[in-house]
């Protein structure tokens, strides 16, 4: 039976007729808009011998829409209860695959490798709950995925963090690491009256064009990582202080390797481009060996 997901009432039938209710720890908001999600499914779906990775399809009114566009679509939903719903909203289609895991918990390499492996490409797209935006976002970025494209919709202030530029006030540790992986960019805002249970704040829809090799030359991605993090662990605090603390190394040191990329002692982490954060990690770096 095919459903009109994007009707609230309806919504709320399906879901009274499998004793189902929303759960807040799981930060659940159900995408209802008509718009949203064809719009959502033309951005991540480039091509029909695509495959779709789909991470928390809710009642599947997104799902329905990649799986119209998509040779296959596997979406991976944490809550058992959501399983008898989405095989009832859903039963029209036979190219959705529904996992029941924890995403931050799966070997995402063997999934791809075992789920599409006759797919052209494999694209990201997903209404992530808010509370694991940014533990999902850099699982799937670290993890050097083979994926073409993340289309994502995430909380406003999260979508402007992640696609700020590094070096800007509204950039933060989370916004270097994704444009270390990634090509950042907004596609369009969402208002929380798109939602089923609506949220207290608005949501935007984001892409993250994953590159194939890093922008930047950075010769230890870990310590450079620790570097960035310690920079913005306080925010009120200078760069120089933050590094020092965090990284176990002198104040003269960090001082030496900010004048050495052309930055004054007293800069804060907000005012690093990525480009010089990548050589102050260098630098650093060669202190440590």
């Amino acid at each position: 039976m095919k459903y009109n997901l994007s009707d609230p009432a309806i919504v709320r039938t399906v879901l009274s007729r499998y004793g189902f209710s929303f759960s807040k720890a799981l930060g659940q908001n159900f995408l209802i808009d008509p718009d949203v999600c064809p719009a959502m499914a033309e951005a991540a779906v480039l091509s029909p011998e695509d495959g779709v990775l789909e991470i928390g399809p809710g009642i599947g009114v997104l799902t329905a829409e990649l799986c119209a566009r998509a040779k296959k679509v596997v979406s991976v939903e944490l809550d058992r209860r959501l399983l008898s719903v989405l095989a009832d909203t859903l039963s029209e289609f036979d190219n959705i695959e529904i996992v029941n895991e924890d995403v931050l918990k799966l070997d995402l390499h063997a999934l791809l490798r075992e789920k599409f492996a006759d797919c052209a490409r494999v694209t990201v797209c997903a209404n992530l709950p808010y509370y694991i935006t940014s533990p999902v976002v850099m699982k799937l970025l670290e993890d050097r995925l083979p994926l073409s494209q993340i289309v994502v919709m995430v909380q406003k202030e999260a979508a402007e963090r992640l696609c700020a530029e590094v070096g800007t006030r509204e950039a933060g540790a989370v916004t270097a690491a994704v444009q270390y992986y990634a090509s950042a960019e907004t596609l369009f805002g969402v208002g929380r009256e798109s939602f089923v249970p609506s949220p207290n704040v608005d949501s935007a829809v984001i892409r993250l064009a994953v590159r194939e090799t890093p922008e930047f030359e950075i010769d230890d991605e870990k310590f450079f990582f620790q570097m960035v993090k310690a920079a913005f662990a306080q925010r009120r605090k200078t760069a120089q202080n933050g590094i020092s603390a965090g990284m176990g190394l002198s104040k003269a040191q960090v001082a030496a390797a900010l004048e050495a990329v052309g930055l004054p002692a007293n800069v804060r982490a907000e005012k690093i481009p990525m480009e010089t954060m990548a050589a102050l990690s260098n630098i650093l770096l060669s202190y440590r060996t």
